[in-house]
């Protein structure tokens, strides 16, 4: 008898759960690669055409002061996939790889139920699988470095030097290059496509479906199509353009920043943002797709859409061309999310980091957030409860770099050239002038200080 009614308990159990699980939307993550914050049209940028972007802005809350910790990608990717601060991901690689031993967002998503597949740039260790994902579509990753490069040039004429070798894959690592190695003009079509296929044989469970795209990340390449639409000498210079920066930030001979000229001109920076700008395009374009797709099956309805990049770009801006620094062109991203529940055209100034996507994205599931988890949920911000999470953030590469942004100052420090900077990106965005020395800062400044040598010393915690 005893062993009937656990039987009974353990039905019922489970029906609940399933009841659960089938309740639970959809979740589509949409990532870019190197994508700045100020590229879309519905946002403030009125050169840049950007309908599937805008469309999302229309339809949903955008973050307006997201950032990302580490503005590079295999760290910044390491914080989504964990939640955790990439100071404390991996083995003392500045977050380069993703924690091992802990809970991964697919997971703890495919542990609850849901069907979880991964699409597009694969750029850390192991294989989608190893990470919690049960399904793999337009895999694109390194290993194929035998094959020629299917464009050895970049739109300037200069040799490829990223994603090299880099070919569409399974999850079991067979290859097809005939799809083209290294990047091609149009690649963002081929993740759109293969996102669409995963919706075409969907489950009946939800779904947790991670797109990832290379663009607009170089090599750059004019998309077919869109040779015409941005002309050089229309595109204004950035407010904060440069011919140099003014000290070495620590990445000066970085693989990014020898994409350009240096000193950076003016021609060269203007025709790189036309090709930037047709690749958004063209991007804009191929997400357009997938989310028709989605709403042609009538799965919008019950889907969670959150759209952002792994970190910006500076593309000139403060005699800069790559991510790796703590300025609002390259350490912030776009951040949207649209979809049940999720208030209608509105904006959240709430800072907040990439890592807290994974605790948002559990409470919307109605999942368990693991204890690993150092991010901090975004619903109450998103459903109006709360007006911030933090009263400051803080972002940093490697030993050459630091930063805390409160709401109204941002202080960077560069310890291994000695120097400091101090803005108020309230009254200047474009984070022009420099407030070191001047008296009426000084008490902010030392404020600041402080807390970034205290968040330097915190121990590394879960």
């Amino acid at each position: 008898m005893i062993d009937y009614f656990l039987s009974l308990f353990v039905i019922a159990l489970c029906f609940a759960s399933f009841q659960c699980v089938s309740a639970a939307p959809n979740i589509l993550l949409i990532v870019t690669d190197d994508q700045r914050p100020d590229t879309i049209h519905a946002l403030g940028n009125d050169l840049i055409h950007t309908p599937t972007f805008d469309k999302l802005v229309e339809q949903g809350t955008t973050f307006t002061r997201a950032i990302t910790a580490i503005p590079i990608c295999v760290a910044s990717r390491a914080e989504i996939m964990t939640g955790r601060d990439g100071r404390f991901n991996g083995k003392g690689d500045h977050g380069f790889s993703p924690m091992a031993g802990v809970p991964h967002l697919a997971t703890t998503l495919h542990n609850a139920g849901y069907e979880t597949c991964y699409v597009g740039k694969w750029h850390t260790r192991g294989r989608p699988s190893d990470h919690g994902y049960s399904t793999v579509e337009g895999l694109y990753g390194s290993g194929g470095g035998k094959f020629p490069l299917t464009n050895p040039l970049d739109w300037k004429g200069m040799d490829v030097t990223g994603y090299r070798g880099w070919i569409f894959q399974t999850d079991k690592r067979k290859l097809f290059p005939e799809k083209g190695v290294g990047l091609t003009p149009n690649i963002s079509e081929e993740f759109s496509t293969a996102a669409i296929r995963f919706l075409d044989r969907r489950p009946e469970r939800p779904f947790f479906l991670h797109v990832n795209y290379t663009a607009p990340h170089d090599p750059l390449f004019i998309p077919k199509g869109f040779e015409e639409k941005y002309k050089a000498a229309a595109m204004p210079l950035p407010a904060n353009f440069k011919p140099r920066h003014p000290f070495d930030h620590g990445n000066a001979g970085g693989r990014d920043e020898v994409l350009y000229s240096d000193p950076r001109t003016i021609e060269q920076t203007k025709a790189g943002l036309a090709v930037y700008y047709s690749v958004i395009e063209h991007l804009d374009a191929s997400i357009g797709k997938l989310l028709d797709d989605l709403k042609a099956k009538n799965l919008d309805k019950n889907t969670l859409v959150i759209f952002t990049s792994d970190h910006g770009l500076a593309m000139g801006s403060h005699g800069l061309r790559g991510k790796q620094n703590m300025y609002e062109h390259s350490i912030g991203v776009p951040l949207i999310f649209a979809g049940p529940d999720i208030s209608k055209k509105e904006t959240r100034d709430a800072q907040c980091y990439l890592r807290d996507l994974y605790p948002t994205i559990c409470n919307y599931a109605g999942v368990d957030i693991p204890k690993t988890v150092q991010g901090k949920s975004l619903k109450p911000v998103l459903e109006g409860k709360k007006e911030s999470i933090y009263d400051a953030v803080f972002g940093s590469f490697k030993d050459s770099q630091q930063m805390i942004r409160t709401n109204r100052w941002k202080y960077i420090r560069y310890p291994l050239v000695k120097k400091e900077q101090l803005f108020d990106v309230i009254s200047d965005p474009d984070e022009l002038v420099n407030l070191i020395g001047d008296e009426q800062a000084a008490p902010t400044l030392k404020s600041l200080r402080q807390r970034l040598a205290d968040w330097e010393k915190e121990p590394t915690q879960n």
